[in-house]
């Protein structure tokens, strides 16, 4: 039972006035994506800027608090970032203690209660679980997401494997990253693990084939280019799950990642205008109105959700159901893909830009309502909520099922 907390987190998650050190109980038998579970858990601290990590029985060197975790269970992010955030506590599944940040005087006696030598814990120490630890709401990945915490378990391996790759998705996304990619991108993130190429990689493939379907689009060999491009899109989501899946990150990566995503979809438009001469269609020159709409929108609809993040602190698309649904078809890049491949199948690639000034302006206009009505919300009732946060286990609500709830694999569900 969550008892209530000690400590005074700070801006990074770590308690006021003091550095953490980390010690890993165990050493664990079963590795997940190509991780031992120390290592797993090395990279998930050093992502949470703790600088002392080791196994037990190495001393702590710095700090007044020592965040102590067993290696056979598998824990969140969150949970880890949370836990720093709290002292001095202990973290349950059910009755099994498992995880613990306390004063390092205290080290020894938890140690002892975390590996069953010890009956009960050490006294002034609360006691919490992963629920009550962390939110439900991911706003990193918009979805409501209980945290679990799951022994890790041989028997188990494809049933975590699978709980880290689903927990790597985002809950609200378009609809070809939401349907048609997972099954795929979960066998070429495992191909990648096994194969050790990293999610940098993954990433500098992704921007050589931008640039290869940008000139396909511009010599108007539009089915080449589409092949290409779809392509593009699958590695783009395939390197974020890499990331998440092997606990990776770089700053090369996400700003080489981030940019691209931001810079290319008008630029492939533009090309594809380009290429309709080869068609008998009109030259590139003389579609500067359409190429201004596409612009104007893109620029405007990215502003408009900079804009709604401001008022509410969050993003626009998971500020109500409503929103969520029209996410999977606004018009960025996947959808206005669809209506660029749909238009080719019919031969009517000129239509096919029409179609996606069409679309833009249109989502634009929706997501200026949105801020609007949104500015009119704060200004009238207080702060913005997401209507994720409210989402509880058991929602039956086909929004609630669709974007919010995750179900643990069938393999775990008796763990």
């Amino acid at each position: 039972m969550d008892t209530g907390s000690s400590s005074t987190p700070t801006d990074n998650g770590l308690p006021s006035g003091s550095a953490v050190s980390a010690r890993v109980i165990g050493d664990g038998e079963v590795s997940l994506w190509g991780l031992t579970p120390f290592e797993r858990i090395r990279r998930q601290l050093g992502m949470a800027e703790v600088g002392d990590i080791g196994k037990l029985g190495s001393d702590p060197t710095q700090g007044a608090t020592t965040l102590l975790l067993r290696a056979d269970w598998v824990y969140e992010q969150r949970t880890i970032a949370d836990l720093l955030a709290r002292t001095p506590v202990i973290l349950k599944s059910a009755e099994t203690p498992v995880a613990a940040h306390v004063p390092t005087e205290l080290v020894s006696d938890t140690t002892d209660y975390l590996a069953g030598v010890r009956a009960s814990a050490p006294d002034g120490v609360d006691q919490t679980t992963v629920e009550a630890l962390s939110p439900a709401y991911n706003r990193k990945l918009l979805k409501a997401q209980p945290p679990d915490l799951l022994p890790l378990l041989a028997r188990n391996r494809a049933g975590l494997e699978r709980y880290l790759f689903d927990g790597s998705y985002k809950g609200v996304t378009d609809i070809v990253t939401k349907w048609a990619w997972p099954a795929p991108a979960r066998a070429t993130v495992r191909a990648c693990t096994r194969l050790g190429i990293s999610p940098n990689a993954v990433t500098v493939s992704s921007v050589v084939l931008v640039v290869a379907a940008t000139w396909l689009f511009w010599q108007g060999q539009y089915a080449a280019g589409l092949v290409l491009g779809w392509l593009m899109t699958f590695f783009d989501t395939v390197d974020g799950k890499l990331a998440r899946v092997t606990v990776t990150s770089s700053n090369f990566g996400h700003i080489l990642d981030k940019g691209t995503d931001l810079i290319h979809p008008p630029i492939w438009y533009i090309a594809w205008g380009y290429g309709l001469h080869t068609w008998g269609g009109p030259a590139g020159g003389e579609l500067w109105g359409t190429y201004n709409v596409i612009l104007g929108g893109y620029v405007a609809g990215r502003l408009l959700e900079g804009a709604f993040e401001l008022l509410g602190g969050f993003v626009i698309y998971t500020w109500r159901p409503l929103d969520a649904w029209v996410r999977l078809v606004i018009a960025r890049r996947n959808p206005n893909l669809l209506i660029l491949t749909a238009a080719l199948a019919f031969g009517r690639p000129e239509t096919g830009l029409y179609l996606v000034a069409v679309w833009t302006a249109v989502s634009t206009v929706f997501l200026a309502i949105r801020v609007l009505q949104a500015l009119f919300e704060r200004l009238s009732r207080g702060p913005l909520e997401s209507w994720l946060e409210s989402v509880e286990a058991g929602d039956e609500r086909l929004s609630a099922r669709v974007f919010a709830h995750r179900k643990l694999p069938l393999a775990l569900r008796s763990t």
